[in-house]
């Protein structure tokens, strides 16, 4: 999970103090779980505390100090830096467990809009006979009534709203929707109201299927989305080498290579290599653990780091889809807040309907006017168009290129205010091409120096490996044979070609092993300063070529920032890897308020807890390996383009599938407008319902009519939710 509000739950403050002791305040120590131990035996090894200790009820932390030169200032900054390195797991704590106190609700996509069609058809027809069926003619009293063909009828319609209001009280001890919907049923039939009860099963029923259909359209537009495109893998073949083919070309017992930032395609046994593998698609175990040769992995898990070969042993990965699907569909851990509290809200108002119906039933005495108390309730209102609500909107973004991986992220991203790009394959074109070829061994061709470059490059995804790869097509070379590629992160690719070993990267790259760059200096400078990315190649311990690259910014850029403005952005940062002067650049030309360069992937993840801290909502915008840990911290991970990373959009938390960024500001704006939508529910549901209780509490309004009353209301809020099906985006 995410620390998606980092500033407030690491929070501290003091909240007493005497000389040598001092008690500090943080949300966060209320969800250390088995942390709390470790994080005050770390706080103990610090030269000036004495003793820490940690109370998970209070929130609160008592740090006896010697030192008395120690300010708060040091002691906040000693907790939030101490916190900070488990914040991930202090945030899935917290998250675990305001999910306890979530209503239990009916799961809606359990059921389809054909059993509810189904449902409506029997509850209709058994409205009908009732409506010309003969009065008995002796009217049948108490328990009696349950016993009749056609009360049994109903009840048999009736068992899942029964059975979820009656289990949601024995087993969470709150009452929910069906609890509400449940009583007034009964209450019905007891006083012989099978009309009644029908009509609250059928207007309930439709209000449902509105919200069901959504769901439905939402999951196929994605499973439309996510299903284009052929799956590819790096087989070894006979002679060593390694050839891209289709994943339906693999049998059992063929060899593949896999590396960072790839998904594992089948499942089998490493008999190569060592990797760090997330798994939580498998075993729902959130920490990434290692694998070595002779250990099983699985399709569908992602290699954080590394590179393994692996022997087929079942092949076919069809889990991707469902799993992104059950993801987007999870029905608590991806609720929005304003999901949250309109169901707390609507909860909390139940118990307020059986006071109702107390009051009214002791005050008039009359059955009638007690009941119109229980078929009138703000639940479903609420409960329902919140969920069709978000539901449009994932379907909408969906329908346009754009996975939106649960309804927490649309409310998130409306109240995003700092928006973070990276810059290749992001602001720039994604596309570069190769402008200068420079060789620096006299012993050398300029083809024969591509093809090295090539054959690092060629199992990369990154931009500016595709530009070599390009080059190399126009020019109708040939790569060379190569072993597999080992792919250091931020740093460069190595390979080995005829026993030498090959490396393509950047200038610490090349330093880090050993290899002299001085000598070119002057070369270096003349493509640096045509603002240019430099690319080195070395082969063994020399340098043995530079070939610059141009990555122009993407058309649509400038005018994406100068909407994401008009959306209420106030700030625009660019964090790279690359050099300096080409931050500098393009951040120049793109009107970008600040920008940060040289990068390593840690270090885009601590600005963007820099900003936080000052109570910024962040939004990240990447498309590779590198950007991954940044998608991870920021309030809102977004994958942008085609040549996005499977590390990247599992990481994203919104992925845009085109190559166009004036999605952002357009999801910016669906989101907006679905929070808008959501509040204009509330208050048509909560107005409404409101007038209904008064006159049902009067007499005015039947039971009956009360229900049809308050569940054409449901319908219409439903109705109001569906216009986001219907919501135009500008590009």
């Amino acid at each position: 999970m995410k620390g998606r509000t980092n500033s407030h739950l690491l929070y501290c403050e003091v909240i007493h103090k005497i000389r040598g002791r001092v008690r500090i305040k943080s949300r966060a120590l209320k969800f250390l779980g088995r942390l709390k131990n470790e994080i005050e035996k770390q706080l103990e090894q610090v030269r000036y505390i004495e003793s820490a200790k940690i109370s998970a009820v209070t929130g609160t932390v008592v740090i006896y100090f010697d030192d008395i030169s120690v300010t708060d200032d040091n002691l906040i900054s000693l907790i939030q830096n101490t916190l900070n390195v488990y914040l991930v797991e202090i945030y899935r704590n917290e998250r675990t467990e305001s999910s306890k106190n979530i209503v239990i609700e009916r799961k809606l996509q359990e059921e389809s809009p054909e059993e509810i069609i189904k449902k409506i058809g029997a509850a209709s027809v058994m409205l009908v006979y009732n409506f010309f069926k003969k009065a008995p003619l002796t009217p049948v009293a108490g328990i009696r009534r349950f016993l009749n063909p056609n009360t049994l009828g109903v009840m048999s319609l009736a068992a899942p709203v029964i059975s979820n209001g009656l289990g949601s009280l024995i087993k969470n001890k709150r009452p929910n929707a069906d609890t509400l919907s449940s009583s007034a049923i009964i209450s019905s039939l007891l006083l012989g109201k099978e009309k009644t009860a029908l009509t609250i099963m059928i207007m309930e029923e439709f209000a449902e299927l509105l919200t069901v259909y959504t769901m439905k359209k939402t999951r196929g537009a994605i499973k439309d989305m996510l299903s284009v495109g052929e799956n590819y893998v790096w087989k070894v073949m006979e002679n060593g080498s390694i050839q891209k083919v289709a994943i339906e070309e693999i049998d059992k017992g063929d060899k593949i290579v896999v590396q960072t930032g790839e998904k594992i395609s089948v499942d089998g046994t490493i008999i190569k290599g060592e990797a760090y593998i997330d798994q939580s698609s498998i075993t729902g175990e959130y920490m990434p653990i290692t694998k070595k040769v002779g250990e099983n992995v699985f399709a569908g898990t992602i290699i954080k780091n590394g590179n393994i070969t692996i022997e087929a042993e079942k092949v076919g990965d069809e889990r991707t889809v469902s799993r992104i699907i059950k993801l987007v569909e999870d029905a608590n851990f991806n609720k929005a807040q304003i999901q949250n509290y309109a169901d707390n809200f609507s909860a909390q108002l139940i118990p307020l309907n059986f006071l109702l119906a107390a009051i009214v039933y002791g005050t008039t005495k009359n059955i009638q006017k007690a009941m119109s108390m229980l078929v009138i309730d703000y639940s479903c209102g609420i409960r329902l168009s919140t969920a069709a609500a978000f539901s449009a909107a994932i379907n909408t973004a969906a329908k346009n290129g754009i996975l939106i991986k649960g309804s927490n992220y649309i409310e998130e991203i409306s109240k995003a205010d700092t928006i973070i790009f990276d810059k290749t394959g992001t602001i720039t074109e994604g596309r570069p091409s190769v402008q200068t070829i420079k060789v620096l061994d006299k012993e050398l061709t300029e083809n024969r120096m591509l093809t090295y470059a090539a054959a690092a490059e060629e199992t990369s995804t990154h931009p500016l490996a595709v530009a070599i790869l390009n080059e190399i097509k126009d020019r109708g070379l040939e790569i060379p044979t190569h072993s597999e590629n080992k792919v250091i992160v931020a740093r460069g690719i190595e390979t080995t070609i005829e026993e030498s070993i090959v490396r393509v990267g950047s200038k610490k790259f090349m330093e880090e092993n050993g290899i002299s760059t001085e000598e070119f200096n002057d070369e270096v400078k003349v493509i640096l300063g045509r603002g240019e990315i430099l690319i080195y190649i070395a082969k063994d311990s020399k340098l043995i070529g530079l070939i610059g690259v141009t990555d122009p910014p993407r058309e649509n850029i400038k005018k994406t920032i100068n909407r994401l403005r008009g959306q209420g952005i106030d700030e625009i940062v660019l964090l790279t890897g690359d050099l300096e002067q080409q931050a500098q650049t393009i951040a120049s030309r793109m009107s970008i308020d600040s920008y940060e360069s040289e990068l390593l992937p840690e270090d885009k993840a601590k600005n963007i807890l820099a900003l936080q801290s000052r109570g910024s909502n962040v939004i990240m915008i990447g498309d590779g390996i590198n950007d991954a840990p940044a998608l991870s911290y920021a309030n809102i991970g977004v994958a942008l383009g085609s040549t996005r990373t499977d590390v990247a959009m599992e990481a994203a938390d919104i992925t845009i599938t085109k190559d166009d960024p004036l999605l952002v500001p357009e999801v910016i704006g669906l989101s907006k407008k679905t929070v808008k939508t959501i509040k204009e529910n509330f208050a048509m549901a909560i107005g409404i319902n409101s007038f209904a209780l008064v006159l049902g509490a009067t007499g005015i309004l039947p039971a009956i009519y009360s229900s049809v009353m308050h569940n054409m209301t449901t319908i219409l809020v439903v109705g109001n939710s569906l216009k986001l099906l219907k919501y135009k985006l500008k590009n």
